[in-house]
């Protein structure tokens, strides 16, 4: 029941423009408070925190240590920051509502001043922005939140209203916690590595995947039984194989689990929804919930501006983590457990953190809204041309603008490149290149650039959009400038050429030209062959342009390899066959006249 409504629930909401995450939400709630076909979403969420931990693993494998270590400010300073402040914030503002008083506002404070790794996380990787500062600097926040809960969750039997039996002391939960980081440390350097080799040497596909599980799974656990969250274990694990050879392998037999098991951790979220506790308490959390968001955004944004992130990616940061966490989970049952509030309480926080973490997604595609992009790389960089102006003006630097800009460098050609993200102009300066900061969309950047000088325009922008309205602006205010420009794909080949460009280039069409070649040649086929059959690929493809330009893109289609040809044309014939006008017709295409003389030398290589 629950594989189905993800497998209806997801892609709707995708579809929609809503994310999977609230799809999955959804579809808890129907399937559970709604329908009451599931009543047990505390046990379900239980098993589908394992999504979290697998998730951490897969993450810890991103990070090498030495990337950790450079990352160690923001994890214990900015993280530190945030739980503090947020933390006594919150508190406050329980005790001078009187909600709650002294040991039960401070736990529900701190509890709600921690984030949802799984949410926060599966944003930043359905928008690719994992590995962006304001992403790890956002990890960096949710990792000493993980930290935290150790120190959250040992203060509840000192706040407790009677303390439990066989309680150890402070300094005996920190020499167990040492000495099971240190023993995790101890087997991932001299036991990890040394075990998948022996697998691998087997073949056994099953054993490695159970191997994976078994390193994460048993890593996870350790901590556990240390006092410790699963989730730390096991990103502890994954950091330690980040710079082991089964690293790739690693994530690819997790990821499948890590997958189904998060996405069954926001439908338990949504199962363990209390409709009853919502609804008699209903005016507190439509209160409580935009208050949490608020305080916990503003608080965000200050502290990242204060530590040096832009407008932008401390918008983000602060409107990608104002939910509470599955962490909070923990905290107010084990706080209600130990009677430091009520079971009610409990179930009014957890629907506050249920509600907030609902309402993420919206406020992540808020933070899209909110974003002045414009003014803020004004504010960065501002536009200064001095010395500008050479023979190209290229317009984007990307990576294809980075590889076609050293051609031209090394040619001894002087080149202006101008590039609107602040981020690219400082890290391309740093080797060396004159690049200036601006927007290739405005006719006085054009100016200030020097295009009156250049002699060629390259428009080597990545979004079609993008160089659509440069090329437009460029014609219409230069009619005479030579413009090359980068194509996204086949069709906007043929718009740019219906446009009138001197010069269109796809950006991965010779790179595939040359890898098909290079694949041809490590299969056993002569180079002179290889290089004959990428040669009569191009000038098919030159045709089928041609043809579409004046017939529409289904044109030319019989002229594609789309099944695999004869090879004996291509090899040395025998001296006792006699090379015939059939024979050429298979090897290469109908050439215009001005291409004969090409196809002859292309065809005595193939001979």
């Amino acid at each position: 029941m629950l594989l189905g409504g993800a497998v209806v629930a997801a892609p709707l909401f995708k579809r929609l423009g809503l994310g999977t995450i609230l799809g999955y939400l959804a579809a808890g709630i129907l399937i559970g408070p709604v329908a009451q076909r599931i009543t047990e979403g505390e046990e379900i969420l239980h098993v589908s925190e394992l999504g979290v931990v697998f998730l951490l693993f897969i993450i810890g494998l991103e990070l090498k240590p030495s990337r950790l270590w450079q990352m160690r400010r923001d994890i214990f300073g900015l993280g530190t920051a945030q739980v503090v402040f947020t933390g006594l914030l919150l508190s406050f503002l329980f005790t001078f509502s009187g909600l709650l008083e002294g040991a039960a506002s401070v736990v529900a404070g701190f509890g709600l001043a921690l984030s949802s790794t799984a949410f926060a996380m599966q944003i930043l990787d359905e928008n690719n922005d994992t590995n962006t500062r304001y992403g790890q600097r956002a990890f960096s926040i949710l990792l000493l939140q993980d930290l935290a809960i150790v120190p959250l969750l040992a203060l509840i039997p000192l706040m407790a209203a009677q303390a439990p039996e066989d309680a150890t002391t402070p300094v005996e939960d920190f020499a167990i916690a040492v000495a099971a980081i240190a023993a995790l440390f101890a087997a991932g350097r001299y036991l990890l590595n040394p075990l998948f080799q022996v697998i691998a040497r087997t073949g056994a596909r099953d054993v490695m995947i159970a191997a994976a599980l078994l390193v994460v799974m048993g890593a996870a656990t350790m901590m556990q039984l240390a006092g410790l969250s699963m989730a730390m274990g096991a990103f502890l694990a994954g950091v330690l194989l980040a710079e082991s050879s089964y690293r790739h392998e690693l994530e690819a037999d997790i990821e499948p689990f890590r997958g189904i098991l998060q996405a069954l951790f926001f439908m338990a979220v949504g199962l363990s929804l209390e409709l009853e506790v919502v609804a008699e308490h209903l005016l507190e959390i439509i209160v409580a919930v935009p208050v949490l968001m608020l305080v916990k955004s503003v608080v965000l944004y200050g502290l990242c501006r204060a530590t040096g992130s832009r407008h932008n990616d401390a918008l983000r940061i602060g409107l990608l983590l104002p939910q509470g966490g599955e962490f909070g989970f923990v905290l107010f049952t084990a706080a209600a457990a130990a009677g430091v509030f009520s079971q009610g309480t409990a179930s009014l926080l957890v629907a506050i953190v249920t509600l907030s973490m609902a309402l993420t997604p919206v406020a992540a595609m808020l933070s899209k809204r909110l974003m002045h992009e414009q003014d803020e790389m004004a504010e960065e960089i501002e536009e200064d041309f001095e010395g500008a102006g050479a023979d190209v003006l290229m317009i984007g630097f990307s990576r294809f603008a980075q590889i076609a800009s050293q051609i031209l460098l090394a040619g001894g050609r002087d080149v202006t490149i101008i590039d609107h993200s602040a981020a690219r102009v400082r890290q391309a300066a740093t080797f060396g290149f004159r690049i200036y900061f601006g927007d290739g969309t405005r006719l006085d950047v054009l100016r200030a650039a020097g295009i009156e000088r250049a002699k060629i325009v390259a428009v080597c922008t990545q979004k079609k959009e993008t160089t659509d309205k440069i090329i437009a602006l460029v014609q219409a205010e230069y009619p005479n400038a030579r413009i090359f420009a980068r194509s996204y794909d086949r069709l906007h080949t043929l718009e740019l050429r219906a446009s009138g460009v001197d010069y269109e280039l796809r950006e991965t069409f010779e790179s595939g030209l040359l890898f098909g070649r290079k694949t041809l040649e490590a299969l056993g086929v002569n180079g002179d062959a290889a290089i004959a059959i990428m040669d009569d690929i191009r000038r098919r493809d030159e045709a089928r342009l041609v043809l579409q330009e004046a017939e529409g893109i289904t044109a030319g289609r019989d002229m594609l390899h789309s099944r695999p040809v004869r090879p004996e044309p291509l090899v040395k014939p025998k001296r006792d066959v006699n090379h015939t006008a059939e024979t050429e017709e298979r090897i290469l295409p109908r050439l215009p006249a001005d291409d004969q003389s090409r196809g002859d030398e292309t065809l005595e290589k193939a001979e």
